[in-house]
Order: structure tokens, then C-alpha cells, then sequence
């Protein structure tokens, strides 16, 4: 009892100590050269139906679970973006046709996170397909960064509202 008697105002007064630095606001750095050579193959042309895949834009989710800070990738397929030590590489996104059940929107994605303390080393820690309606079916494991398909922008023949997207149907 006198052990919890101590405790209690030890636990209050550490807990008064610890103070929350504000969170930096995200920015955008330069990709290493090293990563933009390798980045793969864009297919270009007919598609089979809806838009080329040059012409669609993927919006993605980008997490840092230290700040807390998260925002919205909108890249097109064959591009690559860098917010401070992870890189995330699109190359590609689809969306099912709104006459196909069930609906569902996936965008094929690398990761790239830089190796602490080393500035020229990256990580591959996530390559292959996530979706928007089952996040579970492939997960970016990584302690820090969070990775996660929000839309595919995309029209398929017979729409007359211009490009549409897969969250105006869900």
C-alpha cells in the first residue's frame, strides 16, 4: 500500500513534466537520383476500357505515426513523390467499372523509407497492390509511415458526368 501511496504522485508529477513539441508541417524534398531511375514501367495506350493509364489520378493517404501529421498524395501512375524520409512510388490505379459489383479501387504502390543516421541508404518496405475497400488484404507495414489508397480518378464509356471516382459511388 505504501508502495501505490508513492507511486501515484511520482506518476502525476513525470507526467506534468513531458511536454508536446508542436508537429512540423510535411515537406516535399527532392527524390534521390538513385530511386528515380528504377521507377517501373507506366502502361501507356488502349487499356481495354476507361481512362488511359497515363491520364488517371491516384489519391493516396500518407500517415506519420511520430507527428501524427497525415495528407493527400495526388499522383498519376509513374510518378513518384517525397515527404522527408519516405518516398512513395505510383504505378498504377484502377477502379472497377460502376456497372461491376463489388466497387472497389486499388492503386499498385512502392515505399521507400531512408535508413536512419544514413542518408544515401533506402529501404524498399512496401511493393504491391492496396485497396481502398479491403486495407487489410495487403498492409504497408511500417512502424512509422502509414500508406493507404483514397481514390482513383477514372471514366469508363457511357459516363456523362466527366471523370468520376470511385468514393462518389460508395
Amino acid at each position: 500500500m505504501a508502495r501505490l501511496a508513492l507511486a501515484l504522485p511520482l506518476a502525476a508529477a513525470l507526467a506534468a513534466c513531458t511536454q508536446e513539441a508542436p508537429a512540423p508541417e510535411p515537406v516535399e524534398t527532392e527524390i534521390p537520383e538513385s530511386l528515380r531511375t528504377g521507377t517501373p514501367p507506366v502502361p501507356v495506350g488502349d487499356s481495354g476500357a476507361g481512362t488511359p493509364m497515363e491520364d488517371r489520378v491516384a489519391t493516396l493517404g500518407l500517415l506519420n505515426k511520430r507527428n501524427n501529421l497525415s495528407q493527400d498524395l495526388e499522383m498519376q501512375p509513374g510518378e513518384s513523390r517525397r515527404v522527408g524520409d519516405v518516398i512513395v512510388r505510383l504505378a498504377a490505379c484502377e477502379r472497377t467499372a460502376p456497372w461491376e459489383l463489388p466497387h472497389e479501387t486499388g492503386a499498385f504502390v512502392q515505399v521507400f523509407v531512408r535508413q536512419a543516421g544514413d542518408e544515401g541508404v533506402w529501404d524498399k518496405v512496401f511493393s504491391g497492390w492496396l485497396f481502398k475497400n479491403s486495407p487489410s488484404l495487403n498492409v504497408v507495414e511500417h512502424p512509422i509511415y502509414d500508406v493507404w489508397v483514397k481514390d482513383c480518378a477514372m471514366t469508363f464509356p457511357g459516363e456523362e458526368d466527366g471523370p468520376a471516382s470511385s468514393s462518389s459511388e460508395s
